[in-house]
């Protein structure tokens, strides 16, 4: 009987294997063969090898959402929650970042659509646990214009961040907080967004 470690030990392999080879030439024989399993053990936790990517992703969430239980995050200002739990998701996905980027890259290769409206479905899905994880308060309609703010910041820093090299992902920390101060400046020019106490998880005074 499989049990959850054989599904971390699959994910494990396959990231090991990608990262000596590439993530298009991994194969889910190769990665069953590293483990002395069948294809059908395999495939009781992962129908193809795309699976493994959004497990992949699922970690970063996961990690996202413990961080955000820690009695210390609640006394950060808002801003700053919202930085330090995407910093803990990128974190997260940093020992395998190149390989991270050739998943990225297979999901927009043309031809993919399937995998680029399953990709689409998974930013909008951190998006919304990621606002969750920081205690976002917006209702409709000021919601959807947050959705929208923080989906942008959230792609524009995972794509930094993929080529960020800096130690402990540095440069992408300051990229973050700038991209979020402007979203924080931004929502001034929206009385009514202040004044429905969504704000209270965005605009702070500004540092």
């Amino acid at each position: 009987m499989m049990t959850r470690s054989t599904r971390d030990r699959i994910i494990e392999t396959a990231l090991t294997l990608a990262e000596q080879r590439s993530w298009e030439r991994v194969r889910l024989h190769d990665v069953a063969a590293e483990l002395k399993l069948s294809l059908n053990e395999v495939r009781a936790y992962f129908r193809e090898k795309e699976d493994i990517t959004d497990a992949w992703f699922d970690r970063a969430d996961a990690a996202m959402l413990d961080e955000a239980v820690k009695p210390e995050l609640l006394s950060l200002s808002p801003r700053d929650r919202l930085h330090r739990l995407m910093m803990v998701w990128l974190t997260t996905l940093t020992p395998h970042r190149r390989v991270t980027r050739q998943m990225i890259v297979g999901k927009l290769e043309p031809g993919h659509v399937h995998y680029q409206y399953a990709g689409l479905l998974r930013v909008s899905r951190t998006v919304q646990w990621w606002r969750e994880a920081a205690r976002r308060e917006a209702a409709l309609p000021w919601r959807a214009l947050e959705e929208t703010g923080l989906t942008a910041i959230y792609l524009a820093a995972f794509f930094y961040w993929m080529r960020d090299d800096s130690e402990n992902a540095g440069r992408t920390s300051v990229f973050l907080d700038g991209l979020l101060a402007r979203a924080e400046r931004l929502t001034r020019w929206f009385p009514g967004y202040l004044r429905s106490g969504a704000a209270s998880g965005v605009a702070t005074p500004e540092r």
